[in-house]
């Protein structure tokens, strides 16, 4: 490890990860934009594909995303911001700044669309398009 852009420690790209994944895993993709935004500099990441190998299938299939480390640890639920920040603080990779500017954001929030109405629970979009309780 050395040291980071942002004071923090950066993988050694030698260490590299692993992850374990499979074709519009979506919790792969939010491990790793949460992988990317907890490091300072993204790390060697190698992605195995378990469709295509029925060991790995067996061993991940219903674990994925899993996250593997040059030693063999392994974190699954690596798409819990909680849990990918301490799986890497124990490990010496953790952007500290960027956890603290990211705690209690769990997802950036998606603006509400123009024109959108909610009414008992649900959001219309373009309105009610008509008079409300004019019955």
């Amino acid at each position: 490890m050395t040291g980071g852009p942002y004071g923090g420690c950066v993988i050694n790209s030698s260490a590299g990860l692993t992850l374990y994944t499979t074709l519009g895993c979506h919790l792969c993709e939010e491990l790793e934009t949460w992988l990317a935004l907890l490091g300072p500099e993204t790390p060697a990441l190698r992605r195995i594909e378990v469709a295509g190998d029925a060991a790995l299938l067996q061993r991940y299939g219903e674990r994925i995303p899993v996250l593997r480390d040059a030693s063999g640890n392994e974190l699954e639920r690596g798409f819990e911001p909680a849990r990918l920040a301490a799986w890497l603080e124990a490990r010496g990779w953790l952007d500290h700044a960027a956890w603290q500017r990211a705690q209690g954001v769990d997802a950036p929030a998606e603006p509400e669309p123009e024109g959108a109405v909610m009414h008992n629970g649900r959001r219309y979009l373009g309105g009610l398009g008509g008079s409300r309780g004019e019955d």
